[in-house]
């Protein structure tokens, strides 16, 4: 891609979206329609078929609850349709309407043409969430080459300001639809994310149905009527526990009033009910305490106790909430940073990794390196069951919160007397059993040679990158006889025909948007799309050299403490990297990459 394409961040929230990019150094918010910086990530068709998103749209969320879509990144990854008016849509393509109103407001200031977009996701996104996330990306027109972590991004931002001395950050983000919490440590120019831990249907929107339980519990005691079986009355109770919420964070107590919330027995139902801030807090409770579980994970995958945090970010709306901090208190014993905007944070650090990736920040002022967000490994046979042995027990080959770019291999043997192929199912996930994890991809290594059970051994190697791209290679031992396929977080998994199809359906869409005479042009599907499920793409060259920079940087944090072969070692990975960045050959760079990453691997245990 050319150097002159202009790259944006995108915080692609469930509640609030916005785009920002680097201006003057510094990252700042692109004003979206209207002049708001964030919009509502609301989505809603009017009778004549147009599109409207954001702050009207979020109008008509109460009177036309039908046709009118929020919090779709909840749904995100599923293939279960969405109704808006009288039409159905995939998850990706109503958060492409979403981004498709952010990309008008990136034209409007820096011009119209080709733009391309680092989109942010919940740390604990999984697989196919990250690649519907990058779907909506690419229908709604940006280039999407990069999917960050949400965390990492507000951590980037304050990052950007904050390098010089050596800190460990604990993040914690709790926004509309999804919680997040990373630790990461600031060293010598490097940002490094240590462990993330989450939980991607946790937030605020489970507060506000909280409130509407509550109030909807008043008006069935009062009234013997069930407001949630009203579609409209529903849209009024979260709307109104929604505002509540927002008082209760400044308020000690708040009134829910609604003059008439629905008609029972022909008559108006109205609702006055006052709520304290205690008996909110104790509420949620339940789930704030959830996400101080996950805390605590997260220091214990890192290595660190509460003391040894010195900055506690907050991120995301709903950690306005007074509670939430008093409890944070409780842990870290000193007060959350009040220098990072918790609505703007996300977008801002995207945009720091765009001004990076662009040239607009310099490489060498900030370094990111991230972790695996969920193990990665094959499904095997589970022989401790004895004779009756069970297929489908999940062999971790990349354990979570593995630093990447990162290679680990492992060695399995044939199950069956003289079998000839064996599967390699892959796939993501906690759980012990495959059958409750993520199911990534399948592929068969042929050409075996037929003995008994157990005797041919087969070795599976893992290689996981910057962007998420996963290689697996099986070979077997005996005959070198290998197989090599590539899963990636990229649009070309997705079938050519529903992209196609999701394309024309939001070009038909475009053609009715509000205020445009002309009809957006026509999405090149060619150069997203390849007709494979699995492709091996170039690498981007720009691509390369941050990662290279970034296992160049890991060498020389190693160095400083490393005596004997591992120092012999590191120092050869320094050379080879720095004579790789040096050139301007991919395929030298690729190699220097692929076998720093191998010794790195060695030393960094």
């Amino acid at each position: 891609m050319s150097e002159s394409v202009p790259i944006v961040g995108i915080d692609l929230g469930t509640t609030y979206s916005a785009a920002a990019c680097i201006q003057k150094g510094r990252p700042q918010i692109i004003p979206a329609a209207g002049g708001q910086g964030i919009i509502p990530s609301v989505v809603h068709m009017d009778r004549s078929g147009r599109v409207i998103v954001g702050r009207d749209a979020r109008a008509a969320l109460v009177a036309m609850p039908n046709r009118t879509v929020a919090a779709i990144k909840r749904q995100m990854g599923s293939d279960k349709k969405v109704k808006l008016g009288d039409k159905e849509f995939l998850p990706q393509e109503i958060s492409a309407l979403i981004l498709k109103e952010l990309k008008d407001a990136v034209d409007n200031l820096l011009g119209p043409g080709e733009k391309e977009a680092v989109i942010t996701v919940p740390a604990y996104f999984n697989d196919e969430q990250r690649r519907a996330t990058q779907q909506a990306g690419e229908l709604a027109g940006f280039v999407v080459e990069r999917i960050i972590n949400e965390p990492t991004a507000a951590a980037m931002a304050f990052g950007l300001y904050n390098m010089q001395e050596n800190r460990n950050i604990l993040v914690y983000d709790l926004g509309g639809g999804t919680f997040d919490v990373s630790v990461l440590e600031t060293l010598g120019g490097i940002l490094e994310v240590k462990a993330s831990a989450g939980n991607s249907l946790l937030g605020g929107e489970d507060f506000d149905w909280l409130l509407v339980n509550w109030m909807a519990g008043i008006l069935k005691e009062r009234h013997g009527a069930d407001p949630l079986k009203d579609l409209k009355a529903k849209a009024l109770l979260k709307e109104e526990a929604e505002r509540v919420k927002i008082v209760l964070s400044r308020e000690e107590k708040a009134t829910a009033s609604l003059p008439v919330v629905m008609f029972h027995k022909n008559k108006p139902l109205g609702l006055e009910a006052e709520i304290s801030r205690k008996e909110f807090e104790e509420m949620i409770e339940p789930l704030l305490q959830e996400t101080l579980n996950k805390v605590r994970d997260a220091l214990t995958e890192a290595g660190l106790e509460a003391e040894n945090i010195q900055d506690v970010l907050l991120v995301g709306g709903s950690t306005r909430i007074p509670r939430v901090r008093e409890l944070l208190y409780e842990i870290f014993q000193k007060e959350a940073r009040k220098d990072v905007h918790p609505d703007e944070a996300v977008a801002l650090g995207a945009a720091v990794q765009a001004g990076i990736k662009g040239g607009n920040i310099s490489k060498d002022e900030m370094i990111v390196t991230d972790v695996a967000p969920f193990s990665m490994g094959i499904a095997v046979m589970d022989n401790s069951f004895g004779p009756n042995a069970r297929e489908g027990r999940f062999s971790v080959i990349i354990p979570k919160n593995t630093a990447i770019p990162a290679s680990r291999k492992d060695t399995f043997c044939t199950v069956g007397d003289y079998q000839t192929v064996a599967s390699i199912e892959v796939y993501q996930g906690e759980h012990r059993w495959v059958e409750n994890n993520k199911h990534l991809g399948k592929f068969s290594l042929e050409g075996v040679p037929p003995a008994p059970a157990g005797e041919e051994k087969i070795v599976v190697e893992f290689r996981y990158n910057l962007n998420g791209i996963l290689e697996v290679t099986a070979k077997c031992l005996s005959n070198n006889k290998s197989m090599q396929v590539v899963m990636q977080d990229a649009l070309s998994r997705f079938a050519r025909e529903a992209f196609q199809e999701s394309a024309t359906s939001l070009e038909a869409l475009w053609k009715n948007a509000p205020g445009e005479e002309e009809p957006q042009a026509q999405l090149d599907i060619d150069s997203y799309l390849d007709d494979e499920d699995f492709t091996v793409e170039d690498k981007d060259h720009q691509a390369m050299e941050e990662e290279a920079r970034v296992l160049l940087k890991r060498a020389k944090k190693l160095k400083s403490a490393a005596i004997g072969l591992k120092r012999k070692k590191l120092l050869d990975i320094i050379d080879l990297l720095k004579g790789a960045l040096e050139g301007n050959d991919s395929d030298n760079l690729a190699g220097a990459i692929d076998e720093a990453t191998d010794l790195l691997i060695d030393v960094d245990v």
